[in-house]
C-alpha cells in the first residue's frame, strides 16, 4: 500500500502563521539552541544579531499521513507506463548500482527525505541566544524618569467604550431597576388576577349595582392595562450600562548601569584583545535585548583608566603598563558622581589577562571589598589567558569566597569559551 505525504507549501500571510512557527519552535527548542550556539561559536561575535538556518534531522520529525486502511483490493493504473505490465518484476539493480558521488548513505527501500532546514529571524535568533540570561539581583529602585505604565481598576462608570463594557453588572442594574419600576404593577396585577378568579366563581348578585359581567369587565381592563405598563418598561436602558474605568499609574522604572572595564595593556596581545571585545559585544547585545532603560559605562586601562566611547573602547591602539586600580578607581569616582546606588542598579565586568603590579593587586582587592562591592548588584570578572593564572586572579578568588552572589569570575581560553562563559555569568537563577 503506498502512502501520501501532504506538505503545505503555502506562503505565510501578515501573522497568519504566527501562532503556528510559535508552537514549532517551541517543539524544536532543543535543536534550535544547539544550532544557536554553534552559529556563535564559528562565526563572529559582531554579526550575532543576524539570523541563522536552522537544520532538524529527519529521525526527529514525525508528520501527520494519510493511508488506506487494511482490506479491500485496489488497482492503480500509471498513466504513460508502456514498459511494463501488471504482475511484471521488477529486476533488481546489480551490486554497486545506483552508487552516486554524494558522501551519504542510500536508503534500503529506494527512498529517502533530506533533513528539514528552516531559518529563523534576527529577533528569534536573539532570544534564544539570551534565553533564560538576565543581570543577577535586579531591583526595582525609586521613580526616575519613569516611562512604564500600568492600568489599575477604579470602579465603574456610565460612559465607556463598548471593549470596556461589563455585561455582567450592566444586566443586574437593568434587572433591578425592571424591579423597581414594575414590582409593584405586578403586585397589583396579581391581586386583581386573585378578584377575578373569586369572581368568576362567585354566584351572581341581582341586587348589585353592577352586573357581574361588568365587575368582570372592569377587572379584566385593569389587568390588561397593568400588564401594557409593565410590558413597556425595557428589557436594558442606557442608564443600565456600566464600564470598567481604570486609570494609569506609574510603575517604578528599573535603571541599571553596566561598567565594562577592559585591560589594553601591552600583555594583552591582539588576539587577547579581540576576544575581550567580542565578549562585550556579546555582553553589549544582550544588555539592548533585554534592557531599555540601561546605561553602559565604557573605560579602557593600562597605567592610566579612561572613559571612552563605544567606538574608542573597540577600536582604539592604545597600549601601555597594567595598573588595574586605576580602572577600579575611575569606576568609583563615576558612581559617586553620576550614578546613586540609591536609584540605579549598578553592574561591572572587567575583563584581563590578568597581568598587573603585584603591589597594586592587592589594592584592587581592597576598593573592590570596601567600596565598589557595596555599591553594585554584581561584578563579573574575565581572564583571558590559556596559561596559568597570575597574582590579581587570586586575589579575586578571596573576594569570591566572601561575596559569591556578588561577584563572579571565569577563565576564556580561546573564543570558543566566549558564550559559554557568558551564559555561567549572566544565567538567570532563582530568586
Amino acid at each position: 500500500m503506498g502512502s501520501t505525504h501532504i506538505i503545505d507549501r503555502r506562503l505565510n500571510g501578515k501573522n497568519k502563521s504566527a501562532v503556528n512557527r510559535e508552537r514549532f519552535l517551541r517543539r524544536y527548542r532543543h535543536h534550535i539552541k544547539k544550532a544557536v550556539a554553534e552559529a556563535v561559536k564559528k562565526r563572529s561575535i559582531t554579526n550575532v544579531e543576524h539570523g541563522e538556518s536552522v537544520t532538524i534531522p529527519n529521525r526527529d520529525i514525525q508528520e501527520p499521513i494519510f493511508h488506506h486502511g487494511q482490506g479491500g483490493r485496489q488497482e492503480v493504473v500509471h498513466p504513460g507506463n508502456q514498459e511494463f505490465l501488471a504482475g511484471d518484476t521488477l529486476p533488481k539493480p546489480p551490486d554497486g548500482g545506483g552508487q552516486g558521488q554524494g558522501s551519504g548513505q542510500a536508503s534500503q527501500d529506494g527512498e529517502g527525505v533530506d533533513d528539514f532546514a528552516f531559518q529563523i529571524t534576527q529577533e528569534e535568533f536573539l532570544n534564544f541566544l539570551f534565553d533564560d540570561l538576565a543581570l543577577p539581583n535586579l531591583v526595582r529602585k525609586r521613580l526616575k524618569d519613569t516611562e512604564s505604565f500600568k492600568y489599575v481598576r477604579s470602579g465603574f462608570s456610565t460612559q465607556g467604550v463598548p471593549a470596556k463594557l461589563d455585561v455582567i453588572r450592566s444586566l443586574r442594574g437593568a434587572h433591578a431597576r425592571r424591579l423597581g419600576l414594575g414590582g409593584a404593577r405586578r403586585h397589583k396585577i396579581r391581586e386583581l388576577e386573585e378578584q377575578l378568579a373569586a369572581l368568576k366563581i362567585a354566584p351572581d348578585d341581582l341586587d348589585a349595582a353592577f352586573s357581574h359581567a361588568d365587575q368582570i369587565q372592569v377587572l379584566e381592563e385593569e389587568i390588561a392595562r397593568l400588564k401594557t405598563n409593565v410590558k413597556r418598561i425595557p428589557f436594558i436602558d442606557e442608564i443600565d450600562l456600566r464600564f470598567r474605568q481604570h486609570l494609569k499609574q506609574p510603575q517604578p522604572a528599573t535603571s541599571a548601569v553596566m561598567f565594562c572595564l577592559m585591560d589594553v595593556s601591552g600583555s594583552m596581545t591582539q588576539t587577547h584583545k579581540d576576544i575581550a571585545k567580542r565578549f562585550f559585544i556579546l555582553l553589549y547585545l544582550f544588555l539592548q535585548k533585554n534592557y531599555k532603560k540601561i546605561d553602559v559605562v565604557f573605560i579602557r586601562h593600562h597605567t592610566s583608566a579612561k572613559e571612552v566611547d563605544e567606538e574608542e573602547f573597540f577600536y582604539s591602539r592604545e597600549t601601555g603598563g597594567t595598573i588595574v586600580s586605576s580602572a577600579l578607581k575611575l569606576m568609583q569616582k563615576i558612581i559617586d558622581s553620576r550614578y546613586s546606588p540609591a536609584e540605579w542598579n549598578i553592574y561591572a565586568a572587567q575583563a584581563s589577562d590578568g597581568d598587573n603590579w603585584n603591589d597594586d593587586s592587592p589594592v584592587c582587592s581592597k576598593l573592590l571589598t570596601d567600596q565598589l562591592l557595596p555599591l553594585v548588584q554584581y561584578y563579573a570578572y574575565i581572564e583571558i589567558t590559556p596559561q596559568n593564572h597570575q597574582m590579581l586572579w587570586y586575589e579575586y578568588e578571596k573576594i569570591l569566597a566572601r561575596f559569591p552572589h556578588a561577584f563572579a569570575m571565569q577563565q576564556i581560553a580561546d573564543a570558543s569559551d566566549i558564550y559559554p562563559v557568558f551564559r555561567r555569568l549572566f544565567e538567570r537563577k532563582a530568586a
